[in-house]
């Protein structure tokens, strides 16, 4: 396959696009005034060869109108100059489209010459008109002639040799192109350094920027790195690196705000989970003694009393999640012991099995145990928050499969459903807090209040690793990576 033609790459960076460019207008100046006097030297050259022309006359061809020989005196005959005219000179006699003779002098003397059917038609070109024209011959090389009518109504040309004016053409050509290339030469090197020179004040401010582009904005305290030195604010780049630093200031005060928002809040709900646990566990306490109670009790109580002893347990559970979650938020430290993640899985497998025996659940684990470093308690409720999730909305009949392996170093739990998947519009925050599907497409009792995946992720998280999801109708896996080392 041929190799397609590809654009040179053309430079990125400011600095290299004002160099390219003050490069490349220079070089466009200097090939115009180069151009212009080479055009205007050839000019010149050649008008003054005409001239030259015009002053040496027909002499040299009206000697070869008659015999094509010259004369051996120079007294008082009117060929007595001809053979003072310059080396180089041409001669030439047509009759009709016919070279009768043709003849040049050498510095031996003059040379009769042969025209090749080129030469010829090349000569009878030339417009008889006196004016000097170019024509190139192959016998000798590019010549100026002019052409005039002899006295026997043939045509007489005389010549005279361009290749003094080509030399020197062509040596203002390696004289300009010499002096202009290190001109261009220099001129980039001294651009490059005085562009740098100039936009060192905008490179401090992209330095300072790429360093805030690497902090994690998105949560927790942000120490932002010292601002950009400020130039002159009369200039584009000092305007620049004063509204940068404004904006920096900006920021700063916003994510101080927000993280001292978050603070109080974090702070509240743990302290309303705390303070929740023992009212919420006193009623449920009490609903379930009144349950108990062996005398009558009208049926509409006891279902009162039955609503009350679930909601409280549900309300009990959601605090728990919520105090789980305030203390990850607050970086409150996970127990490190080494965690058989096998033994955990077949726990977890066997009791979502227990709480829905409409499923189909299904195994894939390695031959030896797999061991990760963390919290055994949380990391158990990770699967089992997975387990409940695909069972709670994936109608009875959906298979689930829980996969466990290892890649390198990192151990990697995968569940797997073939349910009707997650809505696209929700998988964007499926792991945010009190993210919940809509009842009327899942339709499944003991929906939670959309605490658990965002457990999942946040437990993950504290113990370093990610959690995934790759969802379509007729497959849904939920992905968690974990360090085993």
């Amino acid at each position: 396959m041929r190799g397609r033609w590809r654009r040179p790459p053309w430079p990125r960076t400011l600095r290299a696009r004002l160099t390219f460019g003050l490069v490349v207008l220079l070089a466009i100046s200097c090939a115009a005034v180069g151009l212009a006097a080479v055009i205007e030297l050839n000019g010149f050259l050649t008008s003054r060869l005409d001239e030259q022309l015009a002053e040496t006359g027909n002499r040299f061809a009206v000697s070869l109108e008659h015999g094509g020989s010259l004369p051996d005196d120079h007294d008082g005959d009117e060929h007595g100059d001809d053979r003072r005219q310059a080396t180089g000179t041409f001669g030439a006699r047509l009759v009709g489209p016919t070279v009768t003779s043709a003849a040049v002098i050498r510095p031996t003397g003059i040379v009769h010459i042969t025209p090749t059917a080129h030469d010829t038609k090349e000569l009878a070109a030339a417009p008889v008109d006196g004016q000097g024209h170019t024509v190139e011959l192959s016998a000798l090389d590019d010549y100026r002639v002019t052409a005039t009518r002899g006295r026997d109504g043939d045509v007489l040309l005389t010549g005279l040799p361009l290749e003094p004016v080509e030399a020197t053409v062509h040596r203002l050509e390696l004289v300009a192109g010499i002096v202009f290339g290190a001109a261009l030469t220099l001129t980039g090197v001294a651009g490059a350094l005085w562009v740098r020179w100039s936009l060192r004040p905008l490179s401090r401010v992209a330095a300072t920027a790429a360093r805030v582009s690497e902090l994690p904005l998105a949560s927790g305290e942000v120490a932002l790195p010292p601002r950009a030195p400020e130039s002159d604010p009369r200039s584009e780049v000092g305007r620049v690196a004063g509204a940068f630093n404004r904006m920096l200031g900006h920021v700063e005060d916003a994510l101080t705000k927000r993280h001292a928002s978050e603070e109080r809040l974090r702070s509240f709900a743990a302290d309303a989970s705390h303070e929740l646990r023992t009212p919420v566990a006193s009623v449920r306490g009490h609903a379930e003694l009144a349950l108990l109670h062996p005398g009558p009790v009208p049926s509409e109580v006891t279902r009162a009393l039955e609503r009350i002893a679930a909601e409280s347990g549900r309300m009990g559970a959601m605090v728990d999640d919520l105090l789980l979650l305030a203390r990850l938020d607050a970086g409150r430290p996970l127990e490190r012991r080494p965690a058989d993640l096998t033994r955990l899985v077949l726990d977890a497998v066997t009791d979502a099995r227990a709480a829905g025996p409409g499923h189909r659940w299904a195994l894939e684990l390695p031959t030896e145990p797999v061991t990760v470093t963390g919290d055994e308690h949380r990391l158990h409720q990770v699967l089992a928050n997975l387990l409940a999730n695909a069972r709670v909305h994936t109608p009875p009949g959906t298979e689930v499969t829980v996969s466990l392996e290892t890649e390198g170093t990192s151990a990697v739990l995968t569940v797997h459903d073939d349910g009707p998947g997650v809505p696209e519009d929700l998988r964007p925050g499926v792991f945010e807090r009190f993210t919940r599907a809509d009842r009327r497409r899942t339709d499944a009792p003991g929906a939670g209040a959309g605490l658990g995946l965002s457990i999942v992720a946040a437990v993950t998280e504290a113990h370093g690793g990610s959690v995934g999801l790759e969802s379509r109708p007729g497959s849904t896996a939920f992905v968690v990576r974990l360090s085993t080392v």
